[in-house]
């Protein structure tokens, strides 16, 4: 076959996992990880936020200047926009632990996707192609699965 009726492409591959104690061990081990560093960044954000109003505040003559009020406010909102978020991102992190500790053994859960290529040639289905998926237990592949 020519080069010219061959094609490399690139794809997603879903990669699926089999939920065993040790995966379940690890994927705990991840989220509480995740969570203590979201917490982190909480106490660090109150400290800068706190930091930097001090900061304005002692910076000026007058500190009740409406310039200066207008500012610490500014710095509140920011602090308190940056707060909402990460504490969104830890309520979903508390719930993916949720999740984790429900799943039962053996079940099959979505880990995540990597990338591949493969050839393409003239005739082929590119849905198959493009629909690849593989089956992990403990880091070994159980199976390559098509469309």
């Amino acid at each position: 076959m020519s080069a010219a009726n061959t094609l490399t492409i690139k794809r997603s591959i879903t990669v699926r996992a089999v939920v065993t104690p040790a995966w379940k061990e690890e994927a705990e081990k991840e989220l509480s990880t995740a969570i203590s560093s979201t917490d982190q960044q909480l106490a660090q954000l109150e400290q800068e936020g706190q930091q930097v109003v001090e900061e304005v505040r002692s910076q000026s003559a007058n500190p009740l200047d409406p310039r200066v009020q207008e500012q610490v406010a500014h710095v509140q909102q920011q602090v308190a926009a940056k707060r909402a978020e990460l504490e969104e991102q830890k309520r979903n992190l508390l719930l993916q632990q949720t999740q984790v500790r429900d799943l039962e053994m053996e079940q099959i859960v979505e880990q995540g996707q990597i990338d591949s290529f493969c050839d393409l040639n003239i005739g082929d289905n590119l849905v198959k192609k493009m629909q690849v998926s593989i089956v992990v237990k403990d880091g070994i592949v159980q199976s390559i699965e098509e469309a």
